[in-house]
């Protein structure tokens, strides 16, 4: 994910934290159960309704809105098809961050616009809207539409399909073997080897997605990069690997992936969006998503229900495996799918499921405990708060090991 300049520091003690497994409700749902489907708003809730603790909750809301996390925008807590928990923090951007807006630099190299990550008109709400960027999480989003794809059988190649054979070898630079031994699944999965260094925070001049958003041809600058490792054997999280699945997915299905995800994942969800593209018109599947908080919880909703919505089967249940399986070691504890973070819980057998992105943009989704959660921020001049420091705070609130009320 994006980062702020120094380091993410999370809180150990969640690897040694103890709590009771709870079963999900209606993982295998058909849509004929009692499972509500979210299309037209969620279904509103008291915390305790479904077995949560409202002073955690609220005592997490407290510590939001007095900034001891920072420039956080929203916190919303869905348990059980339910929305228990929904808060909102105003901050005004275009006077925290007036300065920078005016400011050329690596997060403002186009001084205004989409690209200028400190202009209010795009950062963090489009245009004065709710619809808040999502930053990296457009990663995950892009990655559950590549699924559909294949589960429709509109994507036909395999995931050990050579990334080459999408591109004119001949105009593209630094051609080795170990290049042409990279495959799709590298691309999901953060491991393709190429060189890349998006680990200095991203107002340096030295990281490469900003230098990627720098330039027009976004995908000529990522293929072109020399190899710094063989495929598959090391995690380098890398923004320009991912603006590939655009590109890729255009070339295989010869469709838009932006208006192939309005057709078969947006709409059916009843999920408005607003998605930035570079400057050759593709579809900036790196970090250009603008979602409703309330809206990124139905993607966590659709995976705890293996891809089934309201009785349709979205995206494969394998597709929702595979994307949710541990591939590769990834930074800060994580363990890393297809373009899905994996937090090892206490147990070391089970994960919370997140989609990250720049600035505190969360996507939480706990299995055992059917509990999604999101966060929205705009913090990207120093660290947002730590994911496992946040999810330690969150399990507190589990109060009732199936969604039924406590009381």
């Amino acid at each position: 994910m994006k980062k702020a300049p120094a380091v993410l520091v999370f809180v150990s003690c969640i690897l040694s934290l103890r709590v009771a497994p709870v079963r999900a409700q209606n993982h295998e749902s058909t849509g004929s159960d009692t499972t509500t489907w979210p299309k037209h708003g969620w279904t509103k809730g008291a915390p305790a309704s479904v077995g949560l603790d409202e002073k955690v909750l609220a005592g997490l809301d407290a510590d939001l809105a007095t900034g001891k996390y920072r420039l956080v925008d929203s916190f919303a807590v869905f348990r059980c098809g339910t929305d228990v928990f929904e808060r909102s923090y105003s901050h005004d951007y275009g006077t925290i961050y007036a300065k920078e807006a005016k400011t050329r630099g690596p997060l403002n190299a186009h001084l205004t616009g989409p690209y200028n990550y400190f202009d209010p008109a795009w950062h963090p709400y489009y245009h004065g809207t709710d619809l808040h960027t999502m930053q990296s999480v457009s990663k995950t989003v892009s990655s559950v539409i590549l699924g559909i794809a294949i589960t429709r059988g509109d994507f036909k190649a395999g995931l050990d399909t050579p990334l080459l054979k999408y591109f004119n070898v001949a105009k593209v630079k630094n051609v080795d073997e170990r290049k042409r031994r990279i495959t799709l699944r590298h691309v999901l999965t953060m491991s393709t080897g190429l060189d890349w260094n998006e680990e200095v925070a991203y107002d340096d001049p030295r990281n490469d997605a900003d230098l990627m958003e720098a330039t027009d041809d976004w995908v000529q600058y990522v293929i072109d990069r020399p190899m710094a490792q063989e495929p598959g054997k090391v995690f380098n999280y890398s923004s320009g690997v991912s603006e590939l699945l655009a590109y890729i997915f255009q070339k295989e299905t010869g469709q838009d992936i932006e208006k192939y995800g309005e057709k078969y994942l947006f709409t059916p969800l009843g999920i408005d969006h607003y998605w930035k593209r570079s400057p050759m018109g593709v579809v900036d599947t790196e970090g250009g998503l603008f979602l409703r908080s309330t809206d990124l919880a139905k993607i966590g909703y659709l995976y705890l229900h293996n891809g089934m919505w309201d009785g349709k089967q979205i995206v494969s249940k394998d597709w929702v495996k595979q994307s949710l399986t541990p591939f590769i070691n990834a930074e800060e504890g994580f363990k890393y799918g297809f373009k899905w973070w994996l937090w090892p819980r206490a147990d070391g057998q089970h994960y919370v499921w997140m989609a990250r992105g720049f600035g505190g943009q969360r996507l939480m989704v706990f299995p055992e405990e059917n509990l999604v959660i999101v966060f929205t921020g705009w913090e990207i001049l120093k660290d947002p708060a730590g994911d496992g420091e946040l999810v330690s705070r969150l399990l507190q609130a589990i109060r009732s090991q199936t969604c039924n009320s406590t009381h």
